[in-house]
């Protein structure tokens, strides 16, 4: 994961307030290749040590609602590079279309599996493909939609110098 220069930056993050920022990263670059390592074998270790685990839990989603087992969405990391996230489905099949698009609390939409999942975050264990493929890391902002990504402030998009990251 090493830092673009400057002028390879897409012009949106060309700015003031992302300069102070890139600048801090840029003394940093050494980090950023060990994170990368670090994403990378771990990511790996982890997608080995849970297959048997990811397995039953696709099983499961599959015998308690019709739809296929991932969910993907569109959503945007380093560079604002837009990219498909990995879950596990926890919704019915078309649940977008059925209501609100933020889930809230007892949301009819959600599965019997979909809450077990939900609770014990087990349904974000495929994230770990955009890991080990380089959108994601371990730790970083929070992946977000487009749409909001849109309405960044120009210090916001300093936080799209990084990948997105499973935990924040």
């Amino acid at each position: 994961m090493i830092l673009k220069k400057w002028d390879d930056l897409p012009e949106f993050m060309k700015c003031d307030e992302v300069k102070v920022y890139y600048d801090i990263l840029s003394r940093k670059k050494g980090s950023l290749v060990l994170k990368r390592i670090f994403d990378i074998v771990v990511g790996v270790i982890l997608l080995i040590l849970l297959a048997i685990p990811m397995l039953i839990i696709a099983v499961m989603i599959k015998m308690d609602s019709k739809g296929p087992v991932f969910y993907r969405q569109e959503r945007v990391t380093r560079y604002g590079k837009k990219f498909r996230i990995h879950k596990f489905r926890t919704m019915v099949k078309n649940a977008e279309s059925l209501g609100a698009q933020v889930t809230s609390q007892n949301d009819m939409r959600v599965t019997k599996v979909g809450n077990m999942l939900r609770s014990c975050r087990l349904d974000e264990l495929p994230q770990l493909i955009n890991i080990l493929l380089g959108d994601m890391s371990f730790v970083g902002t929070r992946p977000e939609v487009p749409r909001y990504v849109s309405a960044y402030t120009d210090e916001m998009k300093a936080t799209l110098l990084l990948p997105a990251g499973v935990t924040s």
